[in-house]
Formats: C-alpha cells, sequence, structure tokens
C-alpha cells in the first residue's frame, strides 16, 4: 500500500471549490499526464446520487479511468479514514500500471489526509452529537464555540464559529478521549513545501464562481434532481447521515415531503452551495502544500490544463 511520503511526491492533485470547473480540467491533464483519476469527492462515492453531485459522465469516464465513485449505497456510512486506506490501495494499483495518479476533487478533509496522513480518533458518537445539535439550537452558535474554547483553546482560535460540524467533532474527542483534538493532530502538522508537490486549486472571482454555481444549480433540478431523489427513497428508504449530508438533496427530499415549494427548494440550494464552496476555499487557502490558480471568467479547459503541467514539471519532485 502506498506510503504519504510517496503519495505527496509523486501523486497530482487538482482540487478546487464546487462548479469551479475541476472535471473538465482534470480530463484534458490526466490525458496529457497519461493519468488515472482517483476522486477526492466524498459525495461521489455513492451510487444513484449522480444528478446532484455532478459526477463525470459516463463519456468522460470512458475517456480517463476514475476510481472510488460509486462504490457503496446511500444508505451506507462513509468515513475518511475508509477513504484514506482504500485511496492508498488504488495508488498503489495505478503505480503497478505503469500510470500516474491524479486525484481530483473538492473534499479538503480527503485531501488533507493523503498529504499529512490522517488522525482517525474515535468514532462518532451519534447521540453525543444530536445532544450537541439540540443546544445549539437552544443557546446559539457563540454558546458552542465558548463550550470549545473551555476544553481546546487552540482548536477554538481556529474554527469559525459557523463551523458546527468541526467543533463538534473537537467536543467529541475531547468527551471520549480526555485530550484536546488540536493536541492529538500534531503529530499530523508536517506540512510539504509547494515546490516539493504538485497540489493545485481552481480559483474563481467570486462574482463568477456565484454565476456558476446559479447555472449548476439550475442545470441540477433540469436534469432531474427531484426524480432522482425519489427513486432513491424508494430503493432505499432514507439517506445515510454521510450520504443527507450532499448539498441538495436534503432540500429535494423537504420538496418531495411537502415542507417547502420548488422556488424555496431551489433557492436554499443555491445559498448552500455558496456558502459550501466558501468554506471549500477556505479550507484549500489554508493548506500549505496548496497553490491556489486563479482562472478568468472565459478560462479554456484545455490551456488551463497545459497551465497546470507546465507548473508540475518544474517542481522539485
Amino acid at each position: 500500500m502506498a506510503e504519504i511520503e510517496e503519495i505527496v511526491k509523486r501523486c497530482w492533485f487538482l482540487a478546487g471549490a464546487t462548479a469551479s470547473g475541476k472535471t473538465g480540467v482534470s480530463l484534458k491533464l490526466a490525458q496529457s499526464l497519461d493519468a488515472e483519476i482517483i476522486s477526492l469527492d466524498s459525495m461521489a462515492i455513492y451510487c444513484c446520487m449522480d444528478v446532484g453531485t455532478a459526477k463525470p459522465s459516463a463519456q468522460q469516464r470512458s475517456l480517463v479511468r476514475h476510481h472510488l465513485i460509486d462504490i457503496c449505497d446511500p444508505d451506507e456510512n462513509f468515513s475518511t479514514s475508509q477513504f484514506y486506506e482504500l485511496a492508498r490501495s488504488q495508488v498503489s494499483e495505478i503505480w503497478e500500471r505503469g500510470k500516474t495518479v491524479l486525484f481530483v476533487g473538492g473534499t479538503a478533509l480527503y485531501l488533507k489526509a493523503l498529504l499529512r496522513g490522517l488522525f482517525e480518533g474515535p468514532p462518532a458518537d451519534w447521540d453525543f452529537r444530536k445532544e450537541i445539535e439540540n443546544e445549539i439550537a437552544e443557546m446559539g452558535d457563540e454558546f458552542l464555540h465558548q463550550r470549545l474554547e473551555m476544553v481546546d483553546p487552540v482548536a477554538a482560535h481556529q474554527l469559525h464559529p459557523n463551523d458546527h460540524r468541526r467543533i463538534i467533532r473537537a467536543l467529541e474527542v475531547f468527551k471520549v478521549t480526555g485530550k484536546p483534538l488540536s493536541h492529538l493532530q500534531l503529530e499530523f502538522a508536517e506540512k510539504s513545501e509547494p515546490e516539493n508537490c504538485r497540489v493545485f486549486a481552481l480559483r474563481h472571482d467570486r462574482a463568477i464562481l456565484h454565476q456558476r454555481i446559479e447555472q449548476r444549480v439550475t442545470t441540477m433540478f433540469e436534469k432531474g434532481l427531484l426524480e432522482e431523489v425519489a427513486l432513491i427513497l424508494k430503493k432505499f428508504d432514507n439517506l445515510s447521515r454521510t450520504a443527507a449530508q450532499a448539498v441538495g438533496y436534503k432540500e429535494a427530499i423537504d420538496h418531495l415531503n411537502g415542507q417547502m415549494s420548488i422556488e424555496q427548494a431551489v433557492e436554499r440550494v443555491r445559498i448552500r452551495t455558496r456558502r459550501f464552496a466558501r468554506h471549500q476555499e477556505t479550507w484549500f487557502r489554508g493548506l500549505h502544500e496548496c497553490e491556489m490558480v486563479d482562472l478568468p471568467a472565459d478560462f479554456d479547459e484545455a490551456a488551463t490544463a497545459k497551465l497546470l503541467l507546465e507548473k508540475g514539471r518544474k517542481r522539485r519532485v
């Protein structure tokens, strides 16, 4: 199984916020590198969830071999540690075929795990998480952040009060282990210099990205997101906790259950997608290894892939 040091040195990584154009650029880059693509998308791992996750199409996947897409059902939970082990195994197999590995996607936790290793920590305590979520609803975001400050001030300083998921995880780890998450993660904080790896993230001007998101959401509903969700619920009854985090699916379910109009559902998805994109860009900017690549509104996929190829080949790896 491939080791982290080898992965950082030998693999290529293409990240970016949702709707930034990763798929098209990645296909051009992979063909230039004679590479196979490993998905860095925590929702593309689910079968049947195609429209809402904007997976590469069957035609696109026929051009370049893809991995870690459609590997579990929507009613199954899937963790970062599962991804980590599967990805390392896939890397070894791809290398054995004499191919280059190109990781592509927007899940920053997956990317960070591959670059620095993974602190797995205790398993999720869903009862505790539900308890905290109830407290947030009753007492607000600031209470949650203050609670973390009491047990892990380092983590509290690093996390925005609105980042509920990561704050809850930090509290959960402290509850189970009695130790601050920030201390436990220190051994996984070693960073590679950007010039010693090939990690790129596509970035657009905020207004342009919002336009691309607007089109992405419109296309999702036009291509049948509601019908896709209805079929999933008919086949699997419910989405798992991790699958339900996919932007658009909760809103589609709420609409199908009569809890909101289609107009409300579309607008909620637009708002959540914009917030999610901001969160992704914050993560990528914070990864020392990652070079942000600014793109014009009318960027060309082939030209962008060529630019990344030139940048990557100049690196000391």
